[in-house]
């Protein structure tokens, strides 16, 4: 599972020109789901999500956790994670789980982000997105699991 996370001060998703999902200050959470990728790792990369620490403290250090600063968590699949383009200059999506394993995966990590008391919000699952993102920092942070 691979995550590009972005320290936000806004984010929002539109679907056909309409807003399906906005937030205020907190992570947009680009979410990628592999083959060999299982709701435990979902697990694990939800919970280190919960507790890192990339927002600033009183004193100017990225001290503070998304649980710390009261952020909320805008989540949007992006099957294009797993693009290997070390071949030619288009790119393969065979590492990429098929939509029905990716969409029960990327459900189950927004639960578990929301188990730790995280607002989450989600993009449309497959559907062509519009993804406004207000970078803060900026701040970007892969993860994989």
């Amino acid at each position: 599972m691979r995550a590009l996370l972005q320290r936000v001060r806004e984010a929002s998703v539109k679907v056909n020109d309409q807003i399906v999902a906005q937030i205020g200050p907190g992570f947009v959470i680009l979410l990628g789901v592999g083959l060999e990728d299982t709701e435990e790792k979902a697990a694990l990369l939800a919970r280190k999500i919960a507790y890192l620490r990339v927002f600033e403290d009183d004193g100017g250090k990225m001290n503070l956790s998304i649980q710390d600063v009261g952020g909320e968590a805008l989540v949007v699949s992006q099957f294009t994670l797993y693009a290997d383009t070390r071949k030619g200059n288009r790119p393969s999506f065979t590492q990429a789980a098929p939509p029905e394993i990716a969409r029960r995966l990327v459900e189950a990590f927004a639960r578990h982000l929301e188990s730790y008391g995280i607002p989450v919000q989600q993009g449309v699952f497959g559907a062509h997105m519009l993804v406004h993102i207000l970078n803060d920092g900026p701040v970007t942070i892969w993860l994989e699991q």
